[in-house]
């Protein structure tokens, strides 16, 4: 089983009153290690005053060997102070499993993530970029949690889009302006430098820009391929003709409102047409679960993709479009743009070589996704502690220059005193890790991972400040209480796609 001490501690005390409960550390630690309100929940059922049953809940918790002493508190609460050896067993327990924080999905799935998916019409920009990041973070998420998870990218190579796209490259060759409608900037004359066909080139580009940010996709689709089995599927749709072009009826199915499929008069499939296809072609497969994350202007697709499963007889509760909102960078409190190729847009690459690999990840993670993101590009760059991916760096920095001077292992994490509260508070943090995220899972947000790392660093230098660790009294058991420190934030950072740097 993967080590969960706070769920094992809830497990005890549940069985010893036959129920299961969460339990919550209280604000004020002076409340106790841990509290539960389970007693109020069970109060109605168990027909007895929630204080009686808070004072039998309590009696019980007094009687594992876990607890030092439990009391009731208020209408119903029960208050449990742990001793020493819950501790003790909870760092051995993180340092005893290689993969501390996972193993907690309920039942493996087979899920893909598709990401990113930028038309190869350009280098991607800052808002791919939280896309990715988005997208990869909740990937590694789900597959610590014991998922076969797998990662896509598809690009549409035909259409209008890419038509203009071509010409525009195609125009720069022989000396003429783009059309009015198609691209420009220096990447196109970049490509246009370049024989052949453009596209290929220009998604070299992107799955270049995608690998140095750390994001590795399993598969790619195309659009027109996947668009060869339209006369299969089309007529498998519920659908009707008007005004020479062929609708699907998918209002009738949960959709805002019909969708054109083929256009009239040439009759060439719409985009939406291509999700038809590209939608089958993904549960076709077996993914138990299809997850696409898409820019909030693609509000309208959650809808339209359920529409799609349920006319072909799919369960639509398979498919989860995930929507994520607007990046801002700001100097000064003002906007910026920093691209040097383009003014309207910030490459991904630009913003990349600003600030780095690592803090790009961390602050385009850093907000839920239904958060607008304003980065500050001068702290973002900055290599001190108010930079909070630095922050958390440099404790990871800090416990291996530690262990780097401590020698060789202790073979025992026996503490020859009583553990100060600096300690307990941290080993609680750590202990709290497999439940952070499973809940980040749940809520596809793992936006709430910087946070936790965050107030673990907090928790860490509070303790190296207040207490020494080599050559101290403690030693063997403040070693380890760092080694399991250092696991959960090169935990946190690698779900992040960030690196756990070794000095700084």
């Amino acid at each position: 089983m993967p080590a969960d001490p706070i769920r094992a501690l809830a497990g005890s005390l549940g069985a010893s009153i036959g129920t299961e409960l969460d339990l919550e550390r209280p604000a004020d630690p002076e409340h106790g290690d841990f509290a539960t309100n389970v007693a109020l929940q069970l109060a109605g059922t168990r027909r007895k005053a929630p204080r009686e049953l808070a004072d039998e809940i309590a009696e019980a918790a007094s009687g594992l060997p876990e607890v030092a002493r439990a009391e009731v508190a208020g209408p119903g609460f029960v208050n449990i102070v742990l001793g020493d050896g819950w501790f003790v067993d909870a760092v051995a327990a993180i340092l005893a499993d290689a993969a501390y924080g996972g193993g907690w999905a309920p039942a493996r799935e087979r899920i893909q993530v598709e990401m990113v998916s930028a038309n190869p019409t350009g280098p991607l920009h800052v808002a791919h970029g939280r896309n990715g990041a988005y997208g990869d973070s909740l990937a590694r998420l789900l597959a610590l949690g014991g998922n076969d998870v797998e990662r896509e990218y598809y690009y549409n190579d035909s259409g209008g889009q890419m038509e203009r796209f071509r010409a525009s490259v195609e125009a720069i060759r022989e000396a003429r302006e783009p059309p009015e409608d198609g691209y420009r900037g220096e990447y196109v004359r970049e490509l246009a430098a370049q024989p052949g066909d453009p596209v290929p080139a220009m998604l070299a580009r992107i799955e270049a820009s995608l690998e140095r940010f750390r994001v590795h996709f399993d598969s790619w689709r195309r659009q027109s391929v996947l668009e060869e089995r339209l006369p299969e599927l089309l007529p498998r749709l519920d659908a009707y003709e008007r005004d020479g072009a062929l609708w699907a009826r998918s209002s009738a199915y949960g959709d805002d409102e019909d969708r054109v499929l083929l256009r009239s008069g040439d009759r060439t499939p719409t985009y939406r047409a291509a999700d038809v296809a590209y939608l089958v072609d993904k549960l076709d497969r077996g993914f138990d679960r299809a997850i696409y994350v898409l820019g909030a202007d693609h509000h309208g697709t959650r809808n339209w993709y359920a529409a799609i499963a349920r006319m072909l007889g799919y369960d639509p509760d398979r498919i989860e479009v995930l929507l994520y909102q607007l990046v801002h960078l700001t100097r000064g409190g003002e906007q910026t743009r920093m691209s040097r190729r383009r003014g309207d847009i910030v490459f991904l690459d630009d913003f990349v070589d600003e600030i780095g690999v690592d803090a790009a990840r961390w602050y385009l993670v850093n907000r839920g996704p239904d958060q607008t993101i304003e980065i500050d590009v001068d702290l973002a760059a900055e290599r001190s502690q108010k930079n909070p991916v630095y922050y958390v760096q440099y404790a990871h920095a800090r416990i291996a220059g530690i262990l780097r001077n401590a020698g060789e292992p202790r073979s025992t994490l026996s503490p020859s005193a009583p553990l100060a509260a600096e300690e307990r508070e941290l080993v609680k943090r750590l202990a709290e890790l497999p439940g952070v995220l499973a809940d980040a899972a749940a809520k596809r947000g793992p936006q709430a991972i910087p946070a936790y790392a965050i107030r673990v660093a907090d928790d860490f230098h509070r303790f190296y400040h207040e207490h020494r660790v080599l050559e101290s009294d403690q030693e063997a058991f403040r070693l380890a209480l760092c080694r399991a420190t250092q696991v959960v934030i090169a935990r946190c950072l690698d779900l992040l796609g960030v690196e756990s740097p070794q000095r700084m």
